[in-house]
């Protein structure tokens, strides 16, 4: 949902973000020639003159950024010394710049094919603040916006102003302005920009900055978990997982990771028409090796913002895993990625246990019946008593409206739980079956229908962000010759 105040507050509740974040821009830079203020003070050390224009927290709980970004003046090829960063590379968010300059979008083009972006996506438009407005007014922020304008003063802090409207909580702000303007700067931490930048920069410097609003060494990122479990067998759980994992990437353009955690009967490479050589089973067998790189090797990337660590595809090992490699490779997998999507089988075990307990969001798939309104009765009253602070487990009611079977009216199945389900999922075989035998999602076979609506509106619930709405399909869709 979009900030009615004209001021963003970023960091405050961003699940993509590390929350209280202090590092902020590229820090001192050595030998760096600073050019005077505008307003003609003597202008002072990076951290000091940070020092003194921000004292003390802003309005919304910000950290005083650690410097003012003036980067010193490019040079044709860096010392091989100075490019041995510590830097860790950023989550797979979404980077979106909008830019005035030519040679400033050149440069953010540039630094996207960078180790430490690898896992971003990152698109460059031109248009400045104007073209961000209108192109954020109609679809989700991204993770990160970047600013290149030329503009000054209040023209720069109007225009930011309508731009802090569209703008959704937790989308991070920086600009890479003009003039070094100590007054502009004051204004632009106060509104809640993460970092102002004034050119000539190199591309390292823009890079730093990128990681540093998202890495903190003491703070190591993490993605939010949601854990998805059906009530009883049979019930469409896994389905509803794929499909909530497709659209928090798709239609709420976010990184995720979906994990099939049902080793012996896992369909997620089936939903998604995959054969991967490799499964989640390879990092569960040896969760003291999973790293960056072992975790790139065994997972599937379905999308540009869509990956996945699949279950085996046969019955030739038997599985008896002990809790902790579970919580190894699920925390493993969340500092690499916004959101993660559990799907859970349904059995009853210690490590099922342990991993709803631990994740962030609950989700339980239940029928109209009596054994899954028992079931989730059961599930919801453990969660209550052994997660006391955190959110009550979210209920989604799948195949509703079975011809001829008798169903416990909704009102009757909420009243029993004490809680409205998030969602009513409608039985259509018909639908269900094309996207399973095709290997794609609802929301790519019927963007319109009623479940891919639902789905939407629950991954725009989880992410909190507003929901997108779902592009109506033409007939050059249909027909693909037409879009030649």
């Amino acid at each position: 949902m979009s900030n009615p105040d004209p001021a963003w507050s970023l960091g405050s509740d961003d699940d993509f973000v590390l929350e209280d974040d202090d590092t902020f821009g590229v820090g001192d830079l050595e030998g760096a020639d600073l050019p005077p203020f505008d307003d003609g003070e003597t202008p002072m050390p990076a951290n000091e003159t940070a020092r003194e224009s921000v004292s003390g927290a802003d309005a919304f709980g910000l950290a005083a950024p650690a410097a003012i970004a003036h980067a010193a003046p490019a040079m044709p090829i860096m010392p091989r010394e100075e490019t041995r960063t510590t830097e860790q590379p950023v989550p797979r968010i979404t980077i979106h710049a909008a830019c005035d300059r030519h040679e400033i979008s050149d440069i953010i083009s540039g630094i996207s094919a960078d180790r430490r972006l690898a896992r971003a996506e990152i698109t460059v438009e031109h248009g400045g603040i104007e073209s961000a407005i209108t192109r954020f007014a109609a679809q989700a922020s991204p993770n990160l916006l970047i600013i290149d304008t030329l503009m000054q003063g209040q023209q720069m802090l109007h225009c930011l102003d309508r731009l802090a409207q569209v703008i959704e909580e937790g989308t991070k702000v920086v600009i890479i302005g003009a003039v070094n303007d100590i007054a502009l700067f004051r204004e632009l931490m106060a509104r809640g920009v993460s970092e102002y930048i004034v050119p000539p920069m190199q591309p390292l410097d823009l890079i730093r900055t990128i990681c540093g609003l998202y890495v903190n060494p003491d703070k190591p990122f993490a993605g939010r978990v949601i854990s998805v479990i059906g009530a009883r067998g049979g019930i469409g759980a896994s389905t509803i997982a794929h499909n909530l994992a497709w659209s928090i990437a798709e239609r709420q353009e976010s990184g995720a990771t979906l994990l099939d955690l049902d080793l012996s009967f896992g369909t997620a490479a089936l939903d998604f028409n995959q054969d991967p050589p490799q499964s989640i089973a390879d990092a569960l067998m040896a969760p003291d090796r999973v790293d960056d790189v072992f975790l790139e090797r065994v997972t599937t990337k379905q999308t540009q913002r869509l990956q996945m660590l699949t279950a085996p595809a046969t019955l030739e090992r038997e599985f008896e895993l002990d809790p902790q490699s579970y919580e190894m490779v699920i925390e493993r997998v969340r500092r690499t990625s916004p959101f993660v999507v559990l799907d859970l089988p349904h059995v009853w075990t210690s490590w099922i246990k342990h991993t709803l307990l631990a994740a962030d969001d609950a989700i339980i798939v239940a029928g109209p019946d009596l054994a899954s309104l028992r079931n989730t009765k059961n599930i919801i009253d453990l969660l209550k008593a052994m997660r006391p602070y955190d959110s009550p487990p979210a209920v989604v009611l799948s195949m509703v409206g079975v011809p001829k079977r008798p169903e416990i009216p909704y009102k009757d199945f909420a009243d029993a739980l004490g809680c409205d389900p998030v969602a009513s999922i409608p039985f259509d075989p018909q639908l269900f079956g094309m996207a399973a035998n095709n290997g794609q999602m609802i929301g790519e076979v019927a963007a319109q229908s009623k479940t891919a609506i639902a789905l939407d509106a629950l991954a725009a619930t989880l992410t909190g962000r507003k929901p997108v709405e779902a592009k109506k399909s033409s007939i050059t869709d249909k027909i693909p010759f037409l879009k030649r």
